[in-house]
């Protein structure tokens, strides 16, 4: 049985991602040695039904360590993108938005994976040492591959979280040190590598989301949001779809939604506030739009 999870933000911080990850958190990482790299293990549900997957800052590494599923991934609004993985198999990613996730486990081993945040600091003092550059280093996505020297460290990191209060800070610090330069090494890319040819580069996007995120009560205006990322609306738009798979507008009402969803599971607002908060000044305009969006009402949707 899916627990209900509760709406998901765009971005969140590494300790918030547990609350809106499927699952039950198993263990995490604490104390001094833990610094510059936390980590969670997860005991997953046999079938997990698709979620939003908060974007966050750090380099993120999940890797299994029991069991066997299908794991699909898309962006919003995108095609489902599937994985067969296995103990061993590994996931990278660093993605400014936030994404779906879905799977299916296979065979009687539980489904346990681990996430293994690298602080940022520490990730871009390496990828300095390692490239000689002062511009950001993009990884690329990574999704269902093997790596024998990353399991390696991993594996190891893995025992020394078993260990708890004992882990020795020096040999964790040096892990991560030594897991930020393989990556740097091995899966550093440029934009026009990871992203789709002639799409948004990362920081407009970002930038576009934020400003999005700014004027949820008001009508969606592309010109005025084409202008805060400095390019013409035509431009934007094919530029915003090709890096999200959704033209700017549909991805507006898709945050005033999250937003909404958010407002209803977090606050004691009325519906009618809710809706005037998001930009819906008719609460019948935003049930209606809820409704296409969810799959159900708003009052259904916070007495769920």
């Amino acid at each position: 049985m899916n627990r209900r999870l509760p709406s998901a933000p765009d971005r969140t911080s590494p300790a918030g991602l547990a609350h809106y990850i499927a699952g039950r958190t198993l263990q995490s990482a604490d104390g001094p040695a833990w610094q510059d790299v936390f980590i969670q293990i997860f005991s997953h549900n046999a079938t997990q039904q698709p979620f939003l997957v908060p974007a966050v800052a750090e380099p993120l590494i999940v890797w299994i360590v029991s069991g066997r599923a299908a794991v699909e991934e898309r962006d919003l609004g995108g095609d489902w993108t599937a994985s067969r993985v296995s103990v061993g198999d590994f996931f990278l990613t660093r993605s400014p938005v936030p994404y779906e996730l879905r799977w299916r486990a296979e065979g009687d081993e539980p489904f346990k994976v681990m996430h293994l945040y690298l602080s940022v600091p520490l990730f871009e003092k390496m990828a300095r040492e390692i490239t000689g550059q002062t511009s950001a280093v993009t990884l690329r996505d990574v999704s269902g591959e093997r790596d024998e020297m990353l399991s390696h460290m991993l594996a190891l990191l893995h025992e020394e979280l078993k260990i708890g209060a004992e882990a020795s800070p020096l040999f964790v610090q040096g892990l991560a040190q030594s897991l930020a330069a393989h990556l740097v090494r091995r899966y550093a890319a440029s934009d026009a590598k990871t992203r789709p040819r002639n799409a948004l580069p990362g920081a407009k996007l970002r930038r576009a989301v934020a400003h999005m995120e700014a004027h949820l009560d008001r009508p969606f205006d592309l010109k005025q949001l084409a202008q805060a990322v400095g390019l013409s609306a035509f431009h934007f738009t094919r530029l915003f779809r090709q890096a999200t798979g959704l033209p700017p507008s549909r991805y507006f009402i898709q945050q005033r939604i999250l937003k909404a969803q958010q407002l209803l599971q977090e606050t004691d607002a009325s519906i009618i506030e809710i809706g005037m908060a998001v930009g819906y000044s008719s609460p019948s305009h935003f049930a209606q739009i809820f409704r296409r969006e969810t799959g159900i009402s708003p009052s259904t949707y916070r007495r769920d």
